[in-house]
């Protein structure tokens, strides 16, 4: 098995096994819609087995970080229809990251508004970055169980307007610490009601989100981002086994596309347990019927290895995608890989968005 042969993803016929895993960018304007240069950015990477937009809120409730993009508008629907044709025209498939950031945010990006969350428990040790600097995380307001039943409403309404957008499909983000990662884990939800306690309860958002966005597109259509194994943001958990098991178990009840598991991005020692499970994809890939799509830290041959291994269909790539455009290209030459500037990564214009070059001839990264 390799990177390059074509992968079936339902009625998706994939070029290749590469995915480009979403990445924050911060180019939307101040009403969350993407511009022109963001078509140019999907278009440039299309040759990607699969791209997966940066994440995307599904209302103005869910926004937790100036400049990200929206679906939940007209005018923001309209826009991105210009990206998904783009990528299109080029020969790709692209599906949209649904975003909401729950606690990860402040009040300084959010007019004077509180972020919500499951409870009002702060991200403690972090800080988040504002218009006015880094900021210490507030407490967030708990969201009342009618307002959990219509952001799962909002959720739906947000996969229905990327189905207008013509998308190929949608992501659920529920990883790295964002609501729907915050209602799963006991570190995070101290609920008492029919979201909260135990595993079922705390499964309980993300499973009904998840029947809302496969009643809007159907089978094979819907993926689903977690990360088991990552304690930032403040995720904590007494059992990740159990959590994210019963949830695997759940969603193996619906048409999924595929399961985004993405590896620790911190040293194991940092965890917070030592029973947390090491090798995410080992532990927790052969729980799902999906398909597998390995995420976090990979190059080329690590890549390589774990679909040689079986435990994965797919791999995605998230920071070589910044300044490698033509990622597959290189991977195939055995090229080496432009290095990214991380003064443009988030925010800014066409500089380091759009403007890094295609080609062999460059330095390799370090």
């Amino acid at each position: 098995m390799s990177l390059f042969e074509p992968f079936q993803l339902g009625d998706l016929t994939l070029r290749n096994r590469v995915a480009m895993a979403p990445m924050t960018r911060a180019r939307a304007n101040a009403a969350g819609v993407v511009q022109p240069m963001t078509a140019t950015y999907y278009r440039q990477r299309a040759s990607a087995g699969l791209l997966i937009t940066e994440g995307t809120n599904i209302s103005a409730d869910a926004i937790g970080s100036p400049l990200t993009p929206g679906i939940f508008t007209a005018e923001q629907t309209a826009a991105w229809r210009t990206v998904t044709d783009a990528v299109h025209e080029a020969g790709g498939a692209i599906v949209m990251q649904l975003w909401h950031t729950g606690r990860v945010g402040h009040s300084l990006v959010r007019n004077g508004v509180l972020p919500v969350a499951p409870s009002a428990v702060a991200i403690a040790g972090q800080k988040h970055f504002t218009p006015e600097g880094p900021k210490d995380y507030e407490v967030p307001r708990a969201l009342e169980t009618a307002e959990v039943w219509a952001t799962i409403d909002d959720y739906e309404r947000a996969a229905e307007n990327a189905k207008s957008a013509g998308f190929d499909g949608v992501e659920l983000h529920a990883a790295f610490g964002y609501l729907p990662n915050q209602f799963l884990v006991d570190g995070a939800n101290q609920r008492t009601d029919e979201f909260g306690g135990s595993v079922e309860n705390r499964a309980r958002f993300v499973i009904e989100v998840m029947r809302r966005l496969v009643r809007v597109w159907g089978p094979s259509r819907v993926g689903i981002k977690l990360s088991p194994t990552i304690p930032y943001n403040g995720i904590t958990d007494s059992n990740p086994l159990a959590t994210f098991g019963y949830l695997l178990g759940q969603l193996n009840e619906l048409p999924l596309s595929y399961v985004q598991l993405m590896q620790p991005l911190f040293p194991i020692d940092a965890f917070p347990a030592e029973s947390w499970p090491r090798d995410t994809i080992e532990a927790f890939g052969p729980l799902t019927r999906a398909t597998v799509m390995a995420n976090g830290g990979y190059d080329q041959a690590k890549a390589e290895a774990v679909l040689a291994s079986g435990k994965a269909q797919l791999v995605s790539f998230g920071a070589p995608y910044v300044a490698n455009p033509d990622l597959v290209e290189r991977f195939r030459a055995g090229a080496a890989l432009a290095i990214p500037d991380r003064a443009t990564m988030f925010g800014g214009g066409e500089h380091g968005y759009i403007d890094y070059p295609t080609g062999t001839s460059v330095s390799h990264q370090d």
